[in-house]
């Protein structure tokens, strides 16, 4: 929304909400982590191949001019100290020292963008876990395995299921150990983070129906291409994805792993007690305003110490 009302088109908006997610140093480094290289890579590629065709798609029927309608705003993203009109960007520059973008930068990341994250985060690695203790090594290695169907099942999950690129990769980690094709697990990884019933709403009335099924109809087919790509890449290295899942944390010293896991938890447990909070704190009803015929007049007893009307 905010990259519409600056100005602009339909082709970058669409471009940036799908490469955004996939391609965030959060998501490749924690797939990196729990994945494997071959994923880490083939994670942010096809999600740029996946924006960049459905940015050229939105902009081929994109109407003339429609970029030219919308008024930018250029307001300062850090205060709003100015609206970026009646100042010029080499006055504006001056307005914040290098010291102030940076704490502005830093409170972004550890308070607004990881609130966003943690509950999420929380959420993916419950669920993942449930998945790996309760759930039979070969039931989704049977049913679901690998080819168009599971693609196609891993499409209809994803596509309606909102769950952030962080949180999802915990879910594909545990969907690989038991047996799901890393082409399906891609199509997941896609599919879940840039799309959702609500984002979907969202975007139809920003816009429009036509864009919003044209970003749709390419986050689907891109999706299941490159899983059944990705999947001929480890089919023809002879590489097992299953066994690979995880490799990576062997080459960090437990020291490491367990100072990180302290910090995570230490930004964690305000944002997630805060949505907790939030959720499931009830909702106040409001007082009804006592009309003025049901107003009663209180006087103090003549004669009684100053203790209030009776």
């Amino acid at each position: 929304m905010s990259l519409r009302k600056q100005g602009a088109s339909n082709g970058a908006t669409t471009a940036f909400l799908i490469s955004t997610p996939e391609s965030g140093v959060d998501s490749i480094s924690i797939t990196y982590a729990l994945l494997d290289p071959i994923m880490t890579v083939a994670r942010p590629f096809v999600a740029f191949a996946t924006a960049a065709a459905a940015g050229i798609a939105e902009n081929l029927f994109n109407p003339k001019g429609e970029a030219a309608r919308i008024t930018p705003d250029l307001s300062c993203p850090i205060d709003s100290c100015c609206d970026g009109i009646n100042c010029s960007p080499k006055e504006h520059k001056r307005h914040h020292t290098f010291r102030e973008k940076l704490q502005a930068g830093f409170k972004f990341a550890f308070s607004d963008l990881w609130s966003d994250l943690a509950g999420w985060f929380l959420f993916g690695l419950l669920l993942a876990g449930l998945i790996t203790a309760l759930i039979p090594d070969d039931v989704f290695g049977r049913y679901l395995g690998a080819g168009l169907p599971a693609m196609l099942l891993m499409l209809a999950v994803g596509i309606p299921l909102y769950i952030c690129a962080t949180a999802s990769t915990p879910i594909a980690a545990a969907l690989i150990l038991k047996g799901v094709s890393p082409g399906a697990v891609l199509v997941f990884l896609l599919a879940g983070p840039a799309t959702n019933i609500a984002s979907l709403t969202v975007l139809t009335g920003i816009l429009g129906k036509r864009a919003t099924a044209i970003y749709l109809t390419t986050i689907a087919v891109s999706a299941v291409f490159f899983g059944w790509v990705v999947d001929q890449v480890y089919a023809s290295l002879g590489l097992s994805a299953q066994a690979m899942v995880g490799q990576a944390s062997e080459i960090i010293p437990s020291w490491a792993g367990l100072l990180g896991a302290l910090i995570i938890l230490s930004l964690s447990v305000k944002p997630v007690y805060h949505g907790i909070k939030v959720r499931f704190k009830p909702e106040k009803k409001p007082v009804p305003e006592v009309g003025i015929e049901n107003k009663v007049e209180l006087r103090p007893i003549p004669g009684s110490p100053d203790c209030g009307p009776t």
